[in-house]
C-alpha cells in the first residue's frame, strides 16, 4: 500500500516541476558585436521608440524572436551606428529556457535518488538477509 502512494507523490511532483518549466517563457537575447565591443540586447526591446503606423503590425513588432537577431537589427542601435554591415557579428541565445530547467531538474532528481538509495541500501540488504534466512536444523534431531 505504501509503494503506490510514494509513486503517486513522485509522479505528481515531477509533473508539477515539468509544468512550471514548460510554462516559463524563456528570455531571448541578441549579442551584437560592433567596433570590437559586444553588447547584449533583450529581444523584447526595440531599437527605436517608433510605433508601427499600421495597427496590424503592432503585435508582430512587439514579439521578437531569434530570427530577428541579424545585422540590420544591431545596426538600428546607436552603439552600431557607422559600422559596416559585414563587420557586425550577431548571436542569439536564450536564458532560462524550458530545456535548461528540465535538464537541471532531472540532474537534481537523479542525484537525490542516488544519494537516497546509497543511504537506504544497507537496511534493504539486512531485510533481504532476514527474509531469506532459513535456520539449519541441528545434527542431533535424527
Amino acid at each position: 500500500m505504501r509503494r503506490p502512494q510514494l509513486l503517486l507523490l513522485f509522479l505528481t511532483t515531477f509533473l508539477s516541476f515539468l509544468s512550471l518549466s514548460l510554462a516559463a517563457t524563456p528570455t531571448s537575447f541578441c549579442k551584437c558585436t560592433c567596433f570590437g565591443n559586444s553588447t547584449i540586447v533583450a529581444l523584447g526591446a526595440s531599437p527605436s521608440d517608433k510605433k508601427p503606423i499600421n495597427p496590424d503590425l503592432r503585435p508582430r513588432a512587439s514579439k521578437k524572436t531569434c530570427n530577428d537577431c541579424n545585422r540590420q537589427y544591431c545596426l538600428g542601435y546607436s552603439f552600431c551606428k557607422g559600422e559596416k554591415e559585414e563587420n557586425v557579428v550577431t548571436t542569439c541565445f536564450q536564458r532560462d529556457s524550458a530545456k535548461d530547467q528540465a535538464v537541471v531538474f532531472i540532474f537534481i532528481g537523479a542525484t537525490l535518488g542516488l544519494l537516497g538509495w546509497a543511504g537506504v541500501r544497507p537496511w534493504v540488504a539486512k531485510m533481504r538477509e532476514k527474509r531469506n534466512y532459513i535456520p539449519v536444523s541441528g545434527q542431533g534431531d535424527r
